[in-house]
């Protein structure tokens, strides 16, 4: 028994230490697509995601069009139904999944490599990206469940705060609307609308194709042209407009009858192929991102007892992605608490970070890194995210040594360059005092 304990820890070291710096091969197909493959040889399985620059950005004045293109994928393709598709992909294991952002819209399949359960997923898989129906019926269903769902966000203070800040922040950027639409958008949304989004970005020279599995190369390179082989080839989607930066701080209040004000602040923030990338995340680890240990938890959570939790991230997109503060507090706390928040952010930017705080952060993001490849899927995460943003293929192998490089002298030149304190926009959502 101690024999096969210590032979199964053997065997999850060697894994962690192979996901730690995966052999990264690309290459694009016939037709365009870009192709991000990862050999992970120790399970019989395989994953696959097809990634489209055809996230919300895109949606023009028919707010909600990417979202519901990508939905509708799977709900009928080459005259099978969506029950025929759920169960086809049931009956070998395979699992489907699609989603859509603002900047992209993807599927994915994971499925075992076995030959009679691997060849009728990637037969159906592919059916479903390249051979989708738009049924009336279905469009009609999804078109309801969305317009429904905006009702019930309509009744959460954090749904109000988010839209609110995301409108503010963007105004009239692509980024401002959410994803999801808007009653108006969502009503005016039409099955020809989606065909036609469809044809424009779901084309092969505007895909990422990402494969992480037990599969050879030479596999990959097969299984990359039979999903997008009934692709168009297409055009790489246009660039979308710059961010226009904040002119003026705003504060916004919205009345809602909670018990608990949702507070959100912040400005734009960074792109994924941002130069201040690495001192900008190690900064913000220290100061939000570090759940318990941050500066803000300290101060708003420990200190004053004013939140539960507090948080702060950039989320970085293909143009500039927000820099987001948010907590939730008791209505009768919330202008102290804001107080705070905005203090520690001035006194951050003012002073910087300490030699010992540096360390204790770069220890925690690099000593966790592993973890966040130790699983096909987390690998292939990490691929999409490189490969339709760009970025070098060694990016996660030098990853912790770009970690490690940042000193305390960049992360406050980088937070004096790029942060205003003064000029955020600021959104609270609740009930009277």
């Amino acid at each position: 028994m101690v024999t096969n304990i210590v032979s199964f820890t053997v065997v999850i070291l060697i894994s962690l230490s192979a996901y730690a710096s995966p052999n990264i091969e690309h290459w694009q197909t016939s037709n365009g697509a870009q192709v991000y493959f990862v050999a992970a040889p120790e399970l019989a399985m395989i994953d696959v995601e097809v990634i489209f620059d055809a996230g919300s950005a895109r949606d023009g004045q028919g707010s909600g069009t990417a979202l519901m293109t990508n939905a509708m994928l799977n709900e009928g393709a080459n005259g099978v139904s969506t029950d025929d598709i759920a169960a086809k992909f049931e009956d070998v294991g395979a699992r489907f999944g699609n989603s859509s952002q603002r900047d992209m819209a993807m599927i994915s399949l994971r499925s075992l490599t076995a030959e009679e359960q691997l060849t009728p997923a990637l037969k159906m898989f592919s059916s479903v990206l390249t051979q989708a129906d738009f049924p009336l019926t279905s469009f009609e269903r999804l078109q309801k469940q969305m317009l429904i769902g905006l009702q019930a966000e309509k009744q959460s203070p954090s749904a109000i705060a988010a839209r609110a800040f995301n409108t503010k922040l963007y105004g009239d950027h692509p980024y401002a609307a959410m994803p999801v639409g808007d009653d108006k958008s969502v009503k005016a949304l039409n099955v020809e609308s989606l065909k036609l989004f469809y044809q424009q970005y779901y084309v092969a020279k505007n895909a990422v194709i990402i494969l992480v599995g037990a599969v050879t190369k030479q596999q990959a390179i097969a299984i990359a042209n039979q999903v997008v082989a009934k692709l168009p080839t297409g055009k790489k989607a246009q660039a979308i407009t710059k961010v226009d930066s904040i002119q003026t701080a705003e504060k916004i209040v919205i009345k809602h009858p909670s018990t608990q004000t949702h507070i959100l602040m912040g400005q734009l923030g960074i792109k994924r192929s941002d130069a201040d990338y690495f001192p900008l995340y190690v900064g913000n680890h220290i100061l939000g991102g570090s759940g318990l240990v941050s500066q803000l938890s300290n101060e708003i959570r420990e200190k004053r007892g004013l939140s539960y939790s507090v948080y702060s991230y950039f989320r970085p997109m293909r143009e500039l992605g927000p820099y987001q503060f948010g907590l939730q507090t008791r209505n009768d706390q919330a202008d102290e608490a804001l107080s705070v928040l905005q203090n520690t952010l001035v006194s951050f930017i003012k002073n910087g970070v300490t030699a010992e705080e540096l360390v204790a952060a770069k220890q925690n993001i690099t000593g966790g890194f592993a973890l966040r490849l130790d699983s096909n899927s987390k690998i292939a995460g990490y691929l999409a995210m490189m490969g339709f943003y760009g970025l070098p293929l060694d990016y996660l192998e030098t990853f912790k040594d770009q970690v490690n490089s940042v000193t305390v002298e960049q992360i406050k030149e980088a937070y004096t360059r790029r942060v205003q304190a003064d000029n955020m926009i600021t959104v609270m959502v609740g009930g009277k005092k």
